[in-house]
Protein backbone atom coordinates (compact mmCIF):
# COMPACT_ATOMS: atom_id res chain seq x y z
CA UNK A 1 0.00 0.00 0.00
CA UNK A 2 2.85 2.30 0.79
CA UNK A 3 4.33 1.61 -2.65
CA UNK A 4 1.00 2.44 -4.30
CA UNK A 5 0.77 5.75 -2.45
CA UNK A 6 4.36 6.53 -3.34
CA UNK A 7 3.71 5.79 -7.04
CA UNK A 8 0.55 7.89 -7.00
CA UNK A 9 2.42 10.76 -5.35
CA UNK A 10 5.22 10.50 -7.88
CA UNK A 11 2.72 10.46 -10.77
CA UNK A 12 0.97 13.52 -9.37
CA UNK A 13 4.27 15.35 -9.12
CA UNK A 14 5.16 14.51 -12.70
CA UNK A 15 1.72 15.63 -13.87
CA UNK A 16 2.05 18.81 -11.83
CA UNK A 17 5.58 19.40 -13.01
CA UNK A 18 4.48 18.73 -16.60
CA UNK A 19 1.59 21.09 -16.13
CA UNK A 20 3.85 23.73 -14.58
CA UNK A 21 6.27 23.31 -17.45
CA UNK A 22 3.60 24.03 -20.07
CA UNK A 23 2.23 27.09 -18.27
CA UNK A 24 5.57 28.80 -17.79
CA UNK A 25 5.70 32.32 -19.25
CA UNK A 26 8.63 31.35 -21.42
CA UNK A 27 6.74 28.57 -23.17
CA UNK A 28 6.31 29.69 -26.75
CA UNK A 29 3.53 27.28 -27.66
CA UNK A 30 1.13 28.67 -25.10
CA UNK A 31 2.02 32.32 -25.74
CA UNK A 32 1.79 31.93 -29.50
CA UNK A 33 -1.53 30.12 -29.27
CA UNK A 34 -3.24 32.83 -27.20
CA UNK A 35 -1.48 35.98 -28.37
CA UNK A 36 -2.38 36.00 -32.10
CA UNK A 37 -6.05 35.45 -31.33
CA UNK A 38 -5.99 38.24 -28.75
CA UNK A 39 -4.00 40.54 -31.04
CA UNK A 40 -6.26 39.95 -34.03
CA UNK A 41 -9.39 40.39 -31.91
CA UNK A 42 -7.96 43.55 -30.37
CA UNK A 43 -7.03 44.86 -33.81
CA UNK A 44 -10.51 44.07 -35.15
CA UNK A 45 -12.15 45.78 -32.16
CA UNK A 46 -9.99 48.87 -32.56
CA UNK A 47 -10.61 48.95 -36.33
CA UNK A 48 -14.35 48.68 -35.75
CA UNK A 49 -14.23 51.51 -33.20
CA UNK A 50 -12.15 53.62 -35.59
CA UNK A 51 -14.56 53.08 -38.48
CA UNK A 52 -17.58 53.88 -36.28
CA UNK A 53 -15.91 57.04 -34.97
CA UNK A 54 -14.89 58.08 -38.47
CA UNK A 55 -18.45 57.57 -39.77
CA UNK A 56 -19.84 59.58 -36.87
CA UNK A 57 -17.36 62.38 -37.62
CA UNK A 58 -18.36 62.39 -41.30
CA UNK A 59 -22.04 62.54 -40.34
CA UNK A 60 -21.41 65.47 -38.01
CA UNK A 61 -19.39 67.31 -40.65
CA UNK A 62 -22.14 66.77 -43.22
CA UNK A 63 -24.75 68.04 -40.78
CA UNK A 64 -22.59 71.08 -40.01
CA UNK A 65 -22.09 71.91 -43.71
CA UNK A 66 -25.74 71.40 -44.60
CA UNK A 67 -26.86 73.47 -41.62
CA UNK A 68 -24.50 76.24 -42.68
CA UNK A 69 -25.79 76.18 -46.27
CA UNK A 70 -29.45 76.02 -45.22
CA UNK A 71 -29.04 78.86 -42.73
CA UNK A 72 -27.30 80.98 -45.38
CA UNK A 73 -30.11 80.29 -47.84
CA UNK A 74 -32.74 81.05 -45.20
CA UNK A 75 -31.14 84.38 -44.26
CA UNK A 76 -30.78 85.25 -47.95
CA UNK A 77 -34.47 84.47 -48.52
CA UNK A 78 -35.50 86.70 -45.61
CA UNK A 79 -33.34 89.50 -47.04
CA UNK A 80 -34.82 88.98 -50.52
CA UNK A 81 -38.40 89.13 -49.20
CA UNK A 82 -37.62 92.33 -47.28
CA UNK A 83 -36.02 93.86 -50.38
CA UNK A 84 -39.01 92.81 -52.52
CA UNK A 85 -41.42 94.62 -50.21
CA UNK A 86 -39.13 97.66 -50.22
CA UNK A 87 -39.00 97.74 -54.02
CA UNK A 88 -42.73 97.07 -54.30
CA UNK A 89 -43.64 100.10 -52.22
CA UNK A 90 -40.89 102.17 -53.80
CA UNK A 91 -42.25 101.33 -57.27
CA UNK A 92 -45.80 102.17 -56.28
CA UNK A 93 -44.58 105.51 -54.99
CA UNK A 94 -42.45 106.15 -58.10
CA UNK A 95 -45.32 105.16 -60.39
CA UNK A 96 -47.65 107.58 -58.63
CA UNK A 97 -45.01 110.34 -58.65
CA UNK A 98 -44.20 109.92 -62.38
CA UNK A 99 -47.92 109.73 -63.17
CA UNK A 100 -48.56 112.94 -61.24
CA UNK A 101 -45.72 114.72 -63.05
CA UNK A 102 -47.03 113.59 -66.47
CA UNK A 103 -50.67 114.18 -65.65
CA UNK A 104 -52.13 110.66 -65.60
CA UNK A 105 -51.23 108.26 -62.78
CA UNK A 106 -51.34 105.13 -64.94
CA UNK A 107 -48.68 106.61 -67.28
CA UNK A 108 -46.19 106.40 -64.43
CA UNK A 109 -46.88 102.69 -64.00
CA UNK A 110 -46.53 102.09 -67.75
CA UNK A 111 -43.15 103.83 -67.74
CA UNK A 112 -41.96 101.71 -64.79
CA UNK A 113 -43.26 98.56 -66.52
CA UNK A 114 -41.21 99.46 -69.63
CA UNK A 115 -38.11 99.97 -67.46
CA UNK A 116 -38.61 96.54 -65.87
CA UNK A 117 -39.19 94.94 -69.26
CA UNK A 118 -35.83 96.26 -70.46
CA UNK A 119 -34.19 95.14 -67.20
CA UNK A 120 -35.75 91.67 -67.56
CA UNK A 121 -34.44 91.32 -71.11
CA UNK A 122 -30.95 92.26 -69.91
CA UNK A 123 -31.13 89.62 -67.18
CA UNK A 124 -32.37 87.08 -69.71
CA UNK A 125 -29.33 87.65 -71.88
CA UNK A 126 -26.76 88.08 -69.05
CA UNK A 127 -28.45 86.12 -66.25
CA UNK A 128 -25.89 83.33 -66.11
CA UNK A 129 -23.05 85.76 -65.66
CA UNK A 130 -24.85 88.06 -63.18
CA UNK A 131 -26.85 85.57 -61.12
CA UNK A 132 -25.97 81.92 -61.70
CA UNK A 133 -22.19 82.17 -61.34
CA UNK A 134 -22.15 84.27 -58.14
CA UNK A 135 -24.80 82.09 -56.48
CA UNK A 136 -22.97 78.90 -57.49
CA UNK A 137 -19.64 80.17 -56.23
CA UNK A 138 -21.25 81.28 -52.95
CA UNK A 139 -22.74 77.81 -52.41
CA UNK A 140 -19.45 76.11 -53.28
CA UNK A 141 -17.56 78.35 -50.84
CA UNK A 142 -20.08 77.51 -48.12
CA UNK A 143 -19.84 73.77 -48.80
CA UNK A 144 -16.02 73.65 -48.82
CA UNK A 145 -15.51 76.11 -46.00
Amino acid sequence: MLKTQLKTCTMKQSVVSHKDHSERPGNKNMVMDNQPDDSIQSLLDRSKDYVETRLELLKLKAIDKSADVVSSIASALVMIVALLFFFLFLNIGLGLLIGELIGKSYYGFFILAAIYLITGLLFKSMGDKWVKEPVSSMLIKKLFK
